[in-house]
């Protein structure tokens, strides 16, 4: 076959073949696999039609037809396909060749990955997209990461196909070397189930402790969406909640039971690896998979009552406060957690960077990133993101009210995870002085595990010989 396209793209699922169809639309070439013919035959028969995208009926016919040097993504699902995959290009390739994984890989693999490649003379880059069917097909977030010479071959494409952010800059930017680029869309996803945790709540508060229908709840959403909380999560909440489906609201026609596909959890892991806490993100994780039981829920309602009370002295103002301030610490726990991370593995993540790549085309786009992009560019080597100016002042308007929306819904019986933990968090944070002491006295005394002293300096570990008598 004639060398001629720009481009190889494997894996025609939703993703796949949107990504295809915006590279043709951005002046690239594009040839196509998937493992399964008929995919491929219906995609050309269909949207790729009057594109400039071909097919190819075998990895070998596929690689033949692409330009040197040749540039193949990988959009099939994350763990032992990507290796078969990579194993079957591999003897199919020449030095300098790039494979680029596009799906939601563990960043431990990409790494393995990237330097198993370069030791085979080709290159390697692990890639985020977020923005989901429609990011894919109009322009995504993407967060590219692997090896560095790669990276000036196929920036022009990608940025070519980006979203761009309200100041025109596409969301497209290089992140760093090995896995860097799937650790922050890991993190990314992590923050994602935090962000519609907290919504959520909000949405319960309003729905069980206010007595509220979804329509009028609805249209709190649209008015928070033209405040602060502008973002196109609160965006799609107000459009579900004023659906309806025979008359009745289609939010009431929904199993209460949430899914999830593993990139929360990967965040909560590496948080306990790297000690780094994200607690809002590990609750709305623990929240969906407390929902993914409805059964045995309804038994124990049955049991015990289900909780119904009303919520008093609380205000819709208030709970939007609540959800602000909650938010804040999630996203300052996930760059903490980013932060350290790029220490661990001499990343060299530019935070400033990573807010931006995350103003549009992704799932937690919002006006709310470009006030962090902004903090980080005043301060690159900021600790903690509840210390800029913007954010400890919004912190502070927000505790009482944060505080009286959890204690109201806490003696209402109404389950509020995301808020108290972020709560819960922010005060031990700013608490001088934690009962930390006790627990490492019980640890010295049942196992001599030792313990620094307040008056000797950090890093000298002391034994007391306690009266075990």
């Amino acid at each position: 076959m004639d060398t001629s396209a720009d481009i190889g793209v494997i894996g025609l699922g939703v993703m796949g073949a949107n990504l295809a169809l915006n590279l043709a639309d951005s002046g690239q070439t594009v040839a196509v696999y998937n493992r399964t013919p008929s995919t491929t035959m219906d995609f050309m028969a269909g949207e790729a039609v009057d594109k400039d995208i071909m097919s190819s009926v075998s990895l070998e016919e596929l690689v033949d037809c692409l330009e040197r040097p040749r540039r193949i993504l990988l959009m099939i699902p994350a763990g032992n396909p990507v290796d078969t995959v990579i194993e079957d290009l591999v003897p199919l390739l020449e030095p300098g060749d790039i494979i680029m994984d596009g799906g939601n890989s563990l960043y431990t693999d990409t790494d393995r990955r990237t330097s198993s490649l370069t030791d085979l003379g080709l290159r390697y880059l692990g890639i985020g997209f977020s923005g989901g069917e429609e990011g894919a097909r109009h322009g995504p977030s993407i967060m590219p990461g692997g090896s560095p010479d790669a990276w000036a071959v196929v920036e022009d494409m990608l940025k070519g196909i980006a979203a761009l952010a309200p100041d025109g800059e596409p969301c497209c930017e290089w992140v760093g070397p090995g896995g860097a680029g799937h650790f922050v869309k890991m993190v990314h996803n992590g923050i994602e189930y935090g962000d519609m945790q907290v919504i959520a709540e909000a949405y319960d508060l309003m729905r069980r402790g206010m007595s509220m229908g979804p329509t009028e709840i609805g249209e709190v959403f649209a008015r928070w969406d033209e405040g602060r909380l502008d973002s196109y999560l609160i965006e799609i909440t107000a459009a579900i909640l004023a659906e309806s489906e025979g008359g009745e609201p289609m939010i009431d026609k929904i199993l209460d039971a949430a899914g999830q596909k593993g990139t929360g959890k990967w965040t909560v892991i590496a948080s306990m690896e790297l000690a780094e806490p994200t607690t809002l993100v590990s609750e709305a994780v623990y929240a969906r998979i407390v929902s993914s039981d409805p059964d045995l829920r309804k038994t124990l309602a049955g049991v015990f009552s289900e909780p119904t009370g009303e919520i008093s002295d609380v205000h819709v103002d208030d709970i939007e406060s609540a959800l602000y301030a909650s938010k804040i610490i999630s996203y300052a726990q996930g760059f903490r957690l980013m932060s350290r991370a790029s220490k661990e593995f001499g990343w060299d993540l530019d935070m400033a960077s990573i807010a931006s790549l995350w103003r549009a085309g992704c799932i937690i786009r919002a006006e709310f990133l470009g006030d962090i992009m902004r903090a980080f560019e005043a301060e690159p080597d900021m600790e903690d993101l509840t210390t800029a100016d913007f954010f400890k002042s919004a912190l502070k308007e927000a505790i009482d009210p944060w505080r009286n929306v959890v204690a109201a819904s806490v003696a209402a019986g109404l389950p509020v995870p995301a808020y108290a933990s972020a709560l819960t968090y922010f005060d031990g944070m700013r608490s001088e002085r934690l009962p930390a002491s006790l627990i490492q006295a019980q640890r010295d005394y049942f196992g001599a595990h030792t313990f620094e002293r307040v008056d000797e300096p950090r890093g000298e570990f002391f034994h007391h010989d306690w009266d075990l008598d």
